[in-house]
C-alpha cells in the first residue's frame, strides 16, 4: 500500500471500479474548480473564469478572431479534455494530464500574477484547482503503483 505524504491511497482503492469513479470525481473537480479562479485588471474590472468562459465561447461563434489567444484556448481544450473522460469507461490517464496541463497554463500563471502583485483574492481563487491538481496526480501514482503491485 504506497503512502504519499500523510494520505494513503492505496487502502481506499479497493476495486478498479473504485478507482476510476475516483478519478472521475477528481476530473470533474478540476473543471469545476477551473471556474472560480478570479481576475482583475485595470479600471476596477473583474471577473470569473466562468464568466469569461461564456463570452469566449460566444465569441467563438460570433467572432472568432477575437477569441483566437493561447491563454484562452488551452484552458477550453483542457476542459474539454476532462469532460471527454468523464465519458469514458476507463478515464484516460493522459488526457487527463493534458487537460489539466492546458487548464494548469493560465492558473499558474493567475497563480504566481496573484502572488507578485499580492494580491491574495486572485492568488486564493487559483488554490481549489492547484490543490486538486496535485491530489489527482497522487492519486494516478496511487493507481500505477496498485496495478504494478
Amino acid at each position: 500500500m504506497p503512502v504519499v505524504g500523510f494520505v494513503s491511497f492505496g487502502a481506499s482503492l479497493h476495486s478498479k471500479k473504485q478507482g476510476e469513479m475516483k478519478t472521475k470525481l477528481l476530473n470533474l473537480a478540476l473543471i469545476l474548480t477551473s471556474l472560480v479562479g478570479y481576475l482583475e485588471w485595470g479600471g476596477g474590472n473583474a471577473m470569473f473564469l466562468v464568466q469569461g468562459e461564456f463570452d469566449i465561447i460566444v465569441k467563438l461563434f460570433t467572432n472568432p478572431s477575437s477569441a483566437l489567444h493561447p491563454f484562452t484556448l488551452l484552458p477550453l481544450v483542457g476542459q474539454l479534455l476532462l469532460v471527454a473522460t468523464l465519458f469514458q469507461q476507463r478515464p484516460s490517464r493522459w488526457l487527463t494530464f493534458l487537460g489539466m496541463a492546458g487548464i494548469g497554463v493560465l492558473l499558474l500563471f493567475m497563480f504566481v500574477i496573484g502572488l507578485m502583485s499580492l494580491n491574495l483574492k486572485v492568488a486564493g481563487s487559483t488554490m481549489p484547482f492547484l490543490v486538486t491538481a496535485v491530489w489527482t496526480v497522487l492519486h494516478h501514482r496511487a493507481l500505477k503503483a496498485d496495478a504494478a503491485a
